[in-house]
């Protein structure tokens, strides 16, 4: 259950109210307190916001019950204090009525729904041209010295197994896992790692190779030609590029056709000075 609210201390009697429930909209009348009204659509976006676990075991009467209770406490103590606000006040007051209105607006946006030929041609943008990209799979020993390397290599060239040496001498955490890297791209290691590898044949050990990390000797053992994704395995992650897309479109076509206008000369430091909030 939710924690108590700091306003517990108040007690504000409510008249009930009564409507029939065929009438009921949004705009329906829940509470009043003096002459401030609670809405139905009010308690709705308050029921959306509450975590599932903080009404675990409540009824839905229950929970109507505590969240009409904070929110004619907070109605009753926001007024004390709706004349009296400071600019601390008025300006969290001004940036959550533009968020909430702009996430409104972007939103109806958002959920349009793409078209087929919007993620086909989202798909083409992006795999159209692509050409198949090689992949490595390989291990590596990774030790601090080329001393230590050069040994290990010497092992390796008398038969030792690559993964048992790995186990014992690896200084990173893929020791355990007898060295083991998994598939990559050779962009994704460090420059000479990654050229190192593209030079090794199926099952050839490297020579040690020296990284900002120390000292590798690789093992490949595998590579395989990577493929663009059908369009229906990724066409979700599609349909949201699309929803992004259209919803940073439509932010520029709004901003550019605002009228905006920036007043030159104030000092960035300002934006620190916060006892400039506390003004009536």
């Amino acid at each position: 259950m939710l924690k108590r609210s700091i306003l517990a201390a108040f007690v504000i009697a409510a008249a009930p109210l009564t409507a029939l429930a065929q009438d009921q909209n949004a705009d329906s009348v829940v509470a009043k307190v003096n002459d401030q009204d609670i809405t139905l659509g009010q308690m709705i976006v308050m029921r959306q916001s509450l975590q599932p676990q903080s009404t675990e075991g409540m009824t839905e009467q229950a929970i109507w019950d505590m969240m009409l209770d904070q929110l004619i406490k907070q109605t009753a103590v926001a007024e004390t204090a709706s004349e009296d606000m400071n600019a601390a006040v008025r300006a969290q007051m001004e940036l959550q009525r533009r968020n909430t209105l702009a996430n409104a607006a972007i939103q109806a946006v958002a959920e349009i729904e793409p078209t087929d030929e919007e993620i086909r041609a989202a798909y083409d943008e992006m795999f159209a041209q692509a050409e198949p990209v090689t992949e490595y799979s390989a291990a590596h020993i990774l030790v601090g010295s080329e001393d230590e390397a050069k040994a290990i290599k010497a092992e390796l060239d008398g038969g030792a197994d690559f993964g048992e040496q790995a186990e014992e001498h690896s200084t990173d955490n893929s020791g355990p896992n007898k060295g083991d890297l998994g598939w990559f791209t050779p962009d994704q290691m460090v420059e000479p790692f990654g050229n190192a590898v593209q030079e090794l044949e199926k099952d050839q050990v490297s020579d040690p190779i020296e990284t900002q990390f120390g000292w590798h000797i690789i093992k490949l053992n595998d590579t395989r030609l990577r493929e663009a994704p059908a369009l229906e395995v990724i066409q979700d992650q599609l349909a949201q590029m699309v929803r992004r897309d259209k919803v940073e479109a439509e932010i520029e076509r709004i901003v550019g056709d605002a009228n905006i206008e920036k007043t030159e000369g104030i000092d960035p430091a300002l934006a620190v000075q916060i006892e400039l909030l506390e003004a009536e």
